[in-house]
């Protein structure tokens, strides 16, 4: 069983930032892919990024890329998303999601076989 939790949501103004974290229970975190997803109001959930459990491929949505970085610290059974040039578009639900067979570029939630409760953004002035 894994257990997620994401914390460092919160309220910013546009292009600011933001990082969020997800630190994972038990003691095979090296050996899942890590993904980030995010759900607005009135809107489908959407896959935002994703990378191997090596951390060396990472995969975007084109609407963050440049402007987000996911890594991780298998060490530390966290993995981070670093949130650059906020947008008002950004705000939405962000949550985790492990996945033991998943590769960094499965972009469907389904793909994905734990997750955590979500953390809320809010970019606005």
């Amino acid at each position: 069983q894994v257990q997620l939790v994401e914390s460092g949501g919160g309220l910013v103004q546009p292009g600011g930032s933001l990082r969020l974290s997800c630190t994972a229970s038990g003691r095979t975190f090296s050996t899942y892919t890590m993904g980030w997803f995010r759900q607005a109001p009135g809107k489908e959930r959407e896959f935002v990024g994703a990378i191997s459990g090596g951390g060396v491929g990472t995969s975007y949505v084109d609407s963050v890329k440049g402007r987000f970085t996911i890594s991780r610290d298998n060490a530390k059974n966290t993995v981070y998303l670093q949130m650059n040039s906020l947008k008002p578009e950004d705000t939405a639900v962000y949550r985790c999601a492990a996945g033991w067979r998943s590769r960094y570029y499965n972009d469907r939630a389904g793909e994905y076989d734990y997750w955590g409760q979500g953390t809320q953004v809010t970019v606005s002035s």
